[in-house]
């Protein structure tokens, strides 16, 4: 086992939106013995709201900044001891200070998707706010 994993026992998926983070991130942690979570879940969960309504009445950066917290938080806990798999939402890691909690407190796993596959899976996605306009969409996917 790769010792920064047995100091910090986190596995976090990272990926865009549609790229099978939370399916894989189960799958993991089931074949390993970890806990699953998904930060997603949480937020949703803590906020007693969706994602995209957290969206759509708070706007991107006070969402970034709750889903922040969130991981802070799912971190904190990790640095306990307790073994987790965690899917990140598609655009946790667009946050620099993000992308370095994840990786100081365990390992990273891109999912690199096609865009096609991509497209393909979210479709026409009502509560995906940032996949309701096709042209800002695909946009999205090359800059991440």
């Amino acid at each position: 086992m790769i010792l920064k994993l047995k100091r910090t026992p986190g596995i976090y998926i990272v990926g865009f939106m549609g790229s099978g983070k939370s399916t894989v991130a189960r799958y993991v942690a089931d074949e390993i013995g970890w806990h699953f979570g998904d930060l997603d879940e949480d937020i949703e969960h803590e906020q007693r709201a969706s994602i995209s309504h957290l969206f759509s009445t708070l706007g991107e950066d006070a969402f970034r900044e709750i889903e922040h917290d969130a991981l802070l938080r799912r971190v904190r806990r990790i640095q306990t001891g307790y073994p987790t798999v965690l899917a990140l939402g598609g655009g946790t890691f667009t946050r620099p200070e993000n992308v370095e909690l994840a990786n100081n407190n365990g390992v990273s796993i891109w999912l690199d998707a096609t865009f096609d596959l991509v497209r393909k899976r979210v479709g026409s996605s009502t509560h995906r706010p940032l996949a309701r306009d096709p042209n800002r969409f695909e946009a999205l996917y090359n800059a991440r």
